[in-house]
């Protein structure tokens, strides 16, 4: 599509200055800096690098709805130091996930409570590779372990290392009788 030209959202409308098309890379800014010499690489997944009407254009939704769901506590978008919203790769992946749930009919408060759902599944997938590999990484320890013969005895007292006393320098300690 041409810069410039009209495109309709999600639900087939169009209106207002967010549905124009910018030309290549006209309104992004990358929140990085380019290090060194060249051009750096292509923007991480959670670097927010697109202006309002990029991320309404690339979500098929109208600036104003994404200025909604923020409001409202669906999206969080970065910021410029200027206060500019920009928008990362997942922001937008999260915002069409958020007009596919609404096109279904679920209220905003039901797409809340579906995306925390979501996001606690991913942080329980991500503890629990952790896990996986903290146990893999202490039976691998335990192998070496048991695999190693010259493997240092314990001492034989819970006491903390001591100089060995000779047979006169013995404490013998005893009680009477009663």
């Amino acid at each position: 599509m041409a810069a410039g030209t009209r495109a309709g959202g999600r639900d087939g409308r169009s209106g207002g200055r967010g549905d124009q098309v910018p030309a290549a890379g006209a309104h992004t800014a990358r929140a990085r800096p380019a290090s060194g010499a060249g051009v750096p690489g292509p923007p991480g997944e959670n670097e927010a690098v697109f202006v309002i009407s990029v991320a309404a254009q690339l979500s098929g939704l109208h600036p104003q709805t994404l200025r909604t769901y923020e409001r409202v506590g669906l999206i969080t978008p970065g910021r410029t130091g200027g206060g500019g919203r920009r928008y990362s790769y997942r922001d937008i992946e999260r915002l069409r996930m958020i007009a596919d749930l609404t096109a279904a009919g679920i209220g905003i408060e039901g797409v809340r409570r579906i995306l925390d759902l979501e996001n606690a599944v991913e942080a329980l997938r991500d503890r629990n590779a952790e896990l996986v590999a903290e146990l893999e990484a202490t039976r691998e320890a335990l192998r070496e372990a048991v695999r190693s013969p010259a493997a240092p005895q314990p001492s034989r007292s819970n006491l903390p290392a001591l100089r060995a006393t000779t047979a006169g320098q013995a404490v013998v300690v005893w009680r009477r009788r009663p």
